[in-house]
């Protein structure tokens, strides 16, 4: 039986990775332009390295749609192999520098404002003292700004909030945290240890715009309790939400570990909100482009470490997920 095209070409595999892992960011992320921000690179340079494999493999690896790209039945079933070959090329240049058993490079996390203040600097203590080849880069923003930036692999790892109980398969909840009513020093309102969600009626509080999922999951509840909730200001800026609760004597909703400084130095108060309750969960997701470093599975490790301990220690106030 004669041998496909694609079997018959002999590439130079060592000069060509360059032109591989471009072809594996395009193919995980069907986008040019995506697969240029991943790899630091620019999109006409890309372009080269797929026009120069589709030559020397003399077959088509992509399709072009309105979209972006679509793997070929060529690109398809090569896939597999280039993900291997490229896990075995990294593997040897770990083993050169004699770094395969121990976890190096740099990391970097996506994550919401509330969730990196108290994660961030233990989970650097924690790498500084275990894994000292492992650098940090974190970058905070919106939920949707941390989605964009997972789906075109500018972070390794999100945090993420998720509401309600239906999570995306890929995704690892972590805890499940409680919603308060924060209010400043002295409050009524917020000096008991619970608030019912109707006393939420009217309150001037400031909050998050839409679109944004905690305010999704407070108007829909306002909606279903029949009150009515009144931002006096909106803003997305945490130590703007907890300055002006404290100064204009505003109201916000926040999970407990978003103000636990603030609690502890006297300067708000929070009041966990029942009946109902507001939960909402605490996710991690890893990009898909490519396999987890052994970097990136030892700070997700460490993550998961820190959310346990700081449930058992009150200040998620977490009851963590169960695990399979």
């Amino acid at each position: 039986m004669q041998a496909s095209k694609a079997t018959q070409i002999r590439l130079d595999l060592t000069s060509d990775l360059q032109k591989w892992r471009a072809f594996l960011a395009i193919a995980e992320l069907g986008s040019l332009t995506r697969a240029a921000l991943f790899l630091d690179s620019n999109q006409s340079l890309l372009s080269r390295h797929l026009n120069a494999l589709e030559r020397e493999c003399k077959a088509r690896l992509f399709n072009r749609t309105g979209r972006g790209v679509a793997l070929s039945d060529v690109g398809e079933r090569i896939l597999p192999l280039v993900k291997s070959m490229l896990a075995g090329a990294e593997q040897l240049e770990l083993e050169i520098r004699g770094d395969a058993r121990e976890p190096a490079g740099r990391v970097t996390i996506g994550s919401l404002p509330s969730i990196t203040n108290p994660m961030v600097g233990r989970l650097f203590s924690q790498l500084r003292e275990r894994h000292p080849g492992i650098q940090l880069k974190v970058l905070e923003g919106s939920s949707g700004q941390v989605e964009e930036w997972l789906a075109d692999a500018r972070v390794d790892i999100a945090i993420l909030y998720r509401y309600g109980t239906t999570h995306p398969e890929h995704e690892q909840v972590l805890a499940t945290v409680d919603s308060y009513l924060v209010g400043p020093p002295g409050d009524r309102l917020t000096a008991a240890p619970e608030v019912p969600f109707a006393a939420l009626h009217e309150l001037p509080f400031i909050l998050p715009g839409a679109p944004n999922g905690l305010r999704t999951a407070l108007d829909a509840i306002a909606r279903q309790e029949r009150i009515t909730l009144v931002p006096a200001i909106e803003a997305d800026s945490l130590p703007l939400m907890r300055s002006l609760v404290a100064e204009a004597r505003l109201y916000t909703v926040l999970p407990l570990h978003a103000v636990w400084t603030e609690l502890r130095e006297g300067r708000l108060q929070a009041a966990r909100i029942v009946a109902p309750a507001l939960q909402r969960s605490v996710s991690m997701a890893l990009a898909r482009t490519k396999g987890p470093s052994r970097a990136v599975s030892a700070v997700a490790a460490g993550m998961v470490a820190i959310v346990e301990d700081s449930a058992r220690t009150g200040m998620w106030n977490a009851a963590l997920a169960a695990r399979a």
